[in-house]
């Protein structure tokens, strides 16, 4: 198949592109390189030293013979080139990954909330008025999050793939209906994704766009084993307030003698993947398209669920780190549940990457291996969800 990957020189959209690639597709990276633009914004970089992206795709040809397309464009902003782009390549499955991923970074300030929303939606958008105004019969797989489902839940009651079965009352009876599982967005950033599900909805019931929705939780990991090939093809390793992932934070921060940072008890639950499921999962879905006239498909694209501070002792226990307790910047829920349905990919063929200590040695070593390139004072995070008058808990 011919793919596009949007975002493709992103921490998730570069590992599956190469993925992709390496099993015989046709991939097309686009990308504004806006990414790298932000490290220079905020003053921080990859923990892991990243190649251009020209001297990627030629390390990545170089080694495979494969050909990976690169264009540079801004989705959101350049529709015109956007559309030509998708006229020419008519592709038959586009992987979208083009949206700003940060949580902390859109609720920075007003400026970063309003690129979050203005850049991720746009995008979104954009991609789906090119696909109807083409006529295209391009399937459309998105990476979402877990976030539009909130994390306030204090029971055990099992989140759905995307739809919850509700009977909704009428003159004296109930009748079945099948709705969006309600949203509850915790940053700018989650508040944009729930947004994405009412446009994907639309164009799916409106123009019959084939859509997959995956809702990926908290990803953890640096490499696959084609990123890991050579040093041009190294993924991103963020470490930052801003962009790093709670349990590659702590890895890292373990890795440099640094303590680690714990916001509040720490009881928060979220759902992990490791990156290597990432690329598995994608490819299972373009490999595996809904059918024509097929509803949006919306599956959980997660392997495990941990508390916040289970992982930190796990770390702890495996590097004798100190841990720290911080003060919540985050507007949510001390404590809470999560209970994930995600049998769907599971059925489909994923076999799951779980929490290991070879991997988390793996992702340590990786860190001692850069450690001179930590800019400490860029790990505490430093995004406040609100006024302090007006910090809540559920």
């Amino acid at each position: 198949m011919k793919v596009i990957v949007f975002g493709g020189d992103g921490f998730c959209g570069w590992p599956t592109a190469l993925g992709l690639s390496n099993v015989g597709h046709e991939v097309v990276i686009v990308d504004n390189l806006s990414r790298r633009k932000i490290d220079i914004d905020l003053g921080v970089e990859s923990l892991t030293p990243i190649a251009t992206i020209d001297d990627r795709l030629h390390a990545w040809k170089e080694i495979t013979g494969k050909t990976i397309r690169f264009f540079q464009l801004d989705i959101a902003e350049e529709y015109h080139l956007l559309r030509e782009l998708m006229r020419n390549e008519a592709p038959d499955a586009i992987v979208h990954f083009a949206e700003q991923r940060s949580a902390p970074y859109s609720m920075k300030t007003s400026e970063t909330k309003r690129y979050t929303v203005s850049n991720n939606v746009n995008a979104t958008h954009n991609i789906l008025c090119a696909i109807v105004d083409l006529k295209l019969k391009t399937h459309v797989i998105h990476l979402g999050t877990m976030g539009v489902y909130g994390y306030g839940g204090q029971d055990s009651a099992m989140i759905p793939e995307g739809y919850l079965d509700v009977m909704v009352p009428t003159d004296g009876d109930y009748v079945p209906r099948r709705i969006l599982h309600p949203v509850d967005p915790g940053s700018v950033y989650h508040l944009t994704k729930t947004l994405d599900q009412l446009v994907f909805y639309y164009y799916n019931k409106n123009d019959g766009v084939l859509i997959t929705d995956l809702h990926q939780g908290v990803v953890w990991g640096t490499n696959t084993d084609l990123t890991a090939l050579d040093q041009r093809l190294i993924n991103r390793f963020d470490y930052d307030g801003d962009y790093g992932t709670v349990l590659n934070r702590f890895l890292m921060q373990a890795a440099i003698g640094y303590p680690l940072s714990i916001h509040g008890t720490g009881g928060q639950k979220r759902a992990f993947i490791h990156i290597r499921d990432t690329v598995k999962c994608i490819q299972i879905a373009l490999e595996s398209p809904p059918d024509k006239g097929e509803r949006v498909r919306i599956f959980n694209q997660m392997t495990e669920t941990y508390r916040v501070r289970d992982l930190a002792k796990r770390v702890q226990e495996m590097t004798g780190a100190e841990i720290s307790y911080l003060e919540n910047p985050r507007k949510e829920a001390a404590e809470n549940e999560l209970v994930v349905d995600n049998k769907c990919l599971l059925e489909l063929g994923l076999s799951p990457t779980y929490l290991d200590k070879g991997l988390l040695e793996e992702i340590v070593d990786v860190a001692k291996r850069w450690r001179e390139r930590c800019d400490v004072k860029r790990i505490p995070c430093v995004s406040l969800w609100t006024s302090s008058e007006g910090k809540t808990t559920k």
